[in-house]
């Protein structure tokens, strides 16, 4: 009589003989310390031995196993059926880092023995009884990106055994640690020191590499000129914890985080519509309006266009609105989207910045009609992610700032990091300052309610001062470097310790690029994609580098390639404006500080060095920049000694100085030499002569 077997009840064999066969070769498992050795004599296939090989690790008793989790795989068959992935049944693979790491390990009641492995590596696991919960301390077995757990040879056999996968933090570190040359961060530190002594405000970094915080530092003054432009001399030098206005980094880290965490939780839907969110009105309070340069469609088809947005093309900033349609002022023309002395502004909401013209603000959104027709265009406007605070709050219930709060500063121990910092324990010279005369542009700008002192605490966007109360998705948020760069590095895990923020699929949904020939946008992140954010990512990074940048001169980067978070914040704006022809032309955007780029240009060169010493290519990169300086001195005409341009120039020469006489090297000291040709012997005497007393350090 023969027997017929399906492919399923072979398989079901095969893993019994499987699990028989395993059976022969485990070696770990241990009694628990609530039923003793002898009970593992219960099941007579269990050797429960712990080889001399296995590693023995800190176990600590846990009570409560509440938490956000990377993962939370129970064993065996942690998929839920078995197949001829048998092996993938056993294996859980999570993101961590060398040095750091903890299970919180659960074998069920019961339980007498089981085999452990991190990453090929076995674990002892005597001391996990049963029906207990444990943190089991894995930091000596982990590596930087994937790591896998191995748990098999469960005794006996039926019982399960489960394990809770926290995500990595930030935890302190060097350069060494993490292979960064330390030469590349004091060419940076001499490039952005000669700046700031030329007359850069100030500027704050931090570097964070496979999760450990390497580098943090901090450049120049809270406040550096008084509003005459006059040098500052009685202000504080700023300090790791000074708070920086982020400008549009606002936006990645308030809105999108938001909305990351809400797709995740299952409570937002990418394509759901504004309308549907925000009610009718959004879509009938349109009003007409006809822009200069754009052909209207006719308030019925506009109407229609706004009717049909959703969540989506919002995020890509391709949903029709302008650009900065300045809802607080009563001088701007909505047509020609430009200030007019004596315009009526018909979209404005005030300029107050109360919690009622905020209510008003998103009326007056609900009216603004759009410029385009959705998805024809990219325009990046503000107004996209004013939509998304008034969106998330509908959502949650709760004020943006509360949400935030609550979900992510609080549970990451991010104390400085706030909307409205004088509202919320924060002094003036705790944050570094931004516009000198306020709204006004020293003086060349007015309009009713604007700011005339010096703006040092309050978020300089005036959507967001004036018509926001400060809490806006697209502008108002304050942090530190080291904080921002802690908030940062949930992008390449999802979750921080254990909460959990982000799954995988949303995070590749929102750093994907939104169209094949728009790779350098996802939805809201800047991506680097082909070279195409290089002005901010440098040359080097990888093409799924994202990250954003904000007006007042701030900077994320974020390359999972490299398990890499660079934050750097400037308050650029800091100082007089240039020229009056140009009134967004201040004076510290001149400098290199200012360019944002070159940071993430110099590191990878320090990062990508292959053991090499690099240099002499340090001094001929910042010969080239100097020579680059000199010649938009030279394309400007006559440019005086005192022209920001110029004074920077001089501080790349002075970055060089510095570099070479760290260095010693002849080379450096030709590059040197070979770059003062570029003054001019006039205009330039007084720093040459500066110059080559530097030189004369050698």
């Amino acid at each position: 009589m023969s027997t017929k077997f399906s492919r399923k009840t072979f398989l079901k064999g095969s893993v019994a003989g499987l699990g028989m066969m395993a059976l022969n070769v485990c070696t770990a498992g241990a009694a628990s310390a609530a039923e003793p050795a002898a009970a593992a004599a219960e099941d007579t296939n269990s050797l429960n031995l712990i080889p001399k090989k296995a590693a023995s690790v800190k176990v600590t008793s846990r009570g409560s196993v509440s938490g956000g989790w990377q993962g939370e795989p129970v064993f065996p068959n942690w998929k839920g059926y078995v197949d001829d992935t048998l092996a993938m049944n056993h294996m859980y693979t999570f993101v961590g880092y060398a040095g750091q790491g903890t299970l919180c390990v659960e074998p069920e009641s019961g339980v007498t023995g089981f085999n452990l492995f991190v990453n090929n590596r076995q674990i002892n696991t005597a001391a996990m009884a049963a029906g207990g919960v444990w943190n089991v301390d894995i930091s000596g077995q982990t590596i930087n990106g994937r790591n896998t757990i191995q748990v098999g040879g469960i005794r006996p056999r039926g019982k399960k055994v489960t394990v809770r996968v926290g995500y990595p933090t930030v935890q302190e570190g060097s350069l060494q640690d993490v292979g960064i040359d330390r030469d590349a961060l004091e060419l940076l530190e001499q490039i952005i020191q000669a700046d700031v002594n030329n007359g850069f405000p100030s500027a704050q970094m931090a570097i964070v590499k496979n999760g450990k915080l390497v580098y943090q530092n901090a450049w120049g003054k809270v406040n550096s000129y008084n509003p005459d432009g006059t040098p500052k001399t009685d202000s504080p030098a700023v300090t790791n914890d000074t708070l920086y206005d982020l400008a549009s980094n606002t936006k990645m880290y308030t809105a999108n985080y938001a909305l990351q965490y809400l797709v995740t939780q299952g409570k937002a839907n990418l394509d759901s519509r504004l309308v549907d969110l925000l009610g009718s009105a959004f879509v009938e309070d349109t009003i007409d309006i006809t822009y200069n340069g754009y052909e209207n469609p006719g308030l019925k088809v506009n109407k229609q266009w706004k009717a049909e947005l959703t969540l989506r093309d919002i995020l890509r900033h391709q949903a029709g609105f302008p650009a900065d349609p300045q809802y607080y002022n009563d001088s701007y023309d909505q047509s020609s989207q430009s200030i007019v002395p004596g315009a009526v502004n018909v979209l404005y909401s005030g300029s107050d910045g109360s919690t009622e013209t905020r209510t008003e603000t998103l009326h007056s959104i609900f009216k603004t009609p759009l410029m385009y027709e959705p998805g024809t265009k990219t325009v990046y406007s503000d107004v996209d992610y004013m939509l998304l605070a008034f969106v998330i709050e509908k959502i949650t219930g709760k004020g943006l700032d509360v949400f935030l709060k609550e979900t992510f500063w609080d549970p990451m121990g991010l104390t400085r990091t706030t909307y409205n910092p004088l509202q919320n324990g924060f002094a003036p010279n705790d944050c570094a300052a931004t516009e000198l005369n306020g709204d006004t542009r020293d003086g060349y700008v007015s309009f009713t309610g604007a700011r005339t002192v010096t703006t040092q605490g309050q978020v300089h966007d005036g959507k967001a001062y004036f018509c926001m109360a400060g809490i806006s998705g697209h502008a108002g948020l304050f942090s530190t470097a080291t904080e921002l760069a802690k908030l940062a590095s949930v992008m390449l895990a999802g979750g921080y310790g254990e909460n959990r923020y982000f799954s995988r699929n949303v995070m590749d949904t929102f750093t994907a690029p939104k169209k094949e020939d728009a790779a350098n946008w996802g939805l809201g992140w800047w991506r680097e994609g082909d070279n195409q954010r290089c002005w901010y990512f440098g040359t080097q990074s990888s093409p799924n580098t994202i990250g954003h940048q904000g007006w007042t001169g701030t900077l994320t980067m974020i390359d999972p390639s490299e398990n890499l978070v660079v934050v750097y914040l400037t308050n650029k704006i800091n100082s007089r404006i240039t020229d009056p022809a140009n009134v967004n032309e201040f004076n510290g955007n001149w400098y290199t500080a200012s360019t944002l780029g070159f940071v993430a240009q110099l590191l990878y060169q320090g990062l990508q060095n292959h053991g090499t010493d690099p240099n002499n290519a340090y001094s001929a990169l910042l010969e080239d920049m100097a020579e680059s300086k000199f010649a938009l001195v030279s394309e400007g005409g006559s440019v005086p000694a005192t022209h920001p341009l110029v004074r920077s120039g001089y501080a790349v020469l002075e970055a060089m100085a510095a570099h070479a006489n760290s260095t010693h090297s002849y080379m450096d000291r030709s590059y040197f030499n070979d770059a003062l040709t570029l003054l001019d012997d006039t205009r330039d005497a007084e720093e040459l002569a500066k110059l080559k007393k530097m030189l004369n350090k050698f």
